[in-house]
């Protein structure tokens, strides 16, 4: 069975493998006090050129997500985020469950636009009874987005300046960073983010790490006790070695980047092959993601020797799925999916 479905279905790359091994019997404080901790976060701060920024580990996305939002909004403060936004749709209410409405707005292809954001803040103060709605106390994005689509570094500029102008954080949830830094189609780099946005996170889990998201707070402006905010929720991680180790591997000698890369390269060559063999594509995704409107008719023998990603149903006799390439995805499985879809 070819598996497509997602870019986490692998444990980990084998170097991050090899250096768990090495410092499995070492003992090492917890809760992310150890040195390989520190030296991960030493290099993604040189990494987004902030040496003021504060990092932190994390488990996984929707950890992340819940934790950030409910430590930089208030009580009464909603999160802005485009109707497909991940925490709007694929995280069982997690944000809501720590009381914070998302407030969602129409996106075109999973993006946000600046325009949009500011109307939804203006019309929000310009109604009498504000005082009495949930306020947007922060904006939220993913790069790449649901859809594998990207901000580019000029929309990128607008939503920071929107933000800072109504004053509130931009968020930027970066569960598939990597992808999104190593497209050939981007003209956003590493820093570019930490300058834009007031916090954003490294995925791990979904490149190449067995668990793990890299949070940064590139101005210094982490929360006051997030530690402890961290432990509230239940994310806290005693053994906190365990992203510790493997982010210091990711961001030694550019491993991040260069398996990132494989993702994307592995997705150009299923580009091609979709387009030789005549299907339609959703949209145009520049990243590991890959969107394809497929008959309702091939997707039951296809589903016996691929598994896929369901997104949404397109008319009666089409489907909109996913195939999704990683940072192991081989060119062998390509050419093997390639021989599934000629045979259906």
């Amino acid at each position: 069975m070819l598996n497509f479905a997602s870019d986490y279905t692998e444990g980990c790359h084998p170097e991050l493998l090899r250096r768990l091994c090495e410092s499995n019997m070492e003992q090492l404080g917890g809760y992310g006090t150890d040195h390989y901790t520190a030296s991960a976060a030493e290099k993604i701060r040189q990494e987004v050129g902030r040496p003021e920024a504060a990092v932190y580990f994390l488990s996984g996305g929707t950890q992340t997500n819940q934790v950030v939002i409910d430590s930089m909004t208030e009580s009464y403060e909603g999160v802005i985020s485009a109707a497909t936004g991940h925490i709007a749709v694929h995280e069982a209410g997690a944000i809501e469950y720590s009381g914070h409405k998302v407030l969602t707005l129409p996106g075109r292809e999973g993006k946000l636009s600046a325009a949009e954001v500011r109307r939804f803040i203006d019309a929000f103060y310009a109604d009498g009874n504000y005082e009495h709605m949930v306020f947007p106390g922060m904006v939220y994005i993913s790069q790449p987005t649901e859809y594998g689509t990207l901000y580019s570094r000029q929309e990128l500029t607008a939503l920071s300046e929107v933000c800072r102008e109504k004053h509130v954080p931009l968020f930027l949830d970066g569960a598939r960073l990597g992808y999104a830094l190593e497209s050939r189609e981007t003209d956003v780099a590493l820093r570019d983010i930490a300058a834009l946005c007031d916090v954003f996170y490294i995925g791990g889990t979904k490149v190449g790490a067995l668990s793990g998201e890299a949070v940064v707070f590139p101005k210094g402006n982490m929360p006051r006790h997030f530690l402890t905010l961290v432990k509230q929720h239940g994310a806290l991680l005693a053994k906190g070695r365990l992203h510790g180790v493997q982010f210091d591997a990711l961001f030694t000698d550019g491993l991040y980047f260069r398996i990132a890369r494989n993702a994307i390269e592995r997705a150009e060559e299923l580009k091609a092959v979709l387009r030789e063999l005549g299907f339609r594509f959703y949209l145009d995704s520049p990243t590991n993601q890959q969107f394809v409107i497929f008959p309702n008719e091939k997707l039951g023998r296809l589903g016996e020797q691929v598994l896929y990603g369901y997104m949404e149903a397109y008319d009666a006799e089409h489907t909109v799925i996913r195939f999704c390439t990683s940072w192991a995805t081989t060119e062998e499985q390509i050419a093997a999916l390639r021989r599934v879809l000629e045979s259906l």
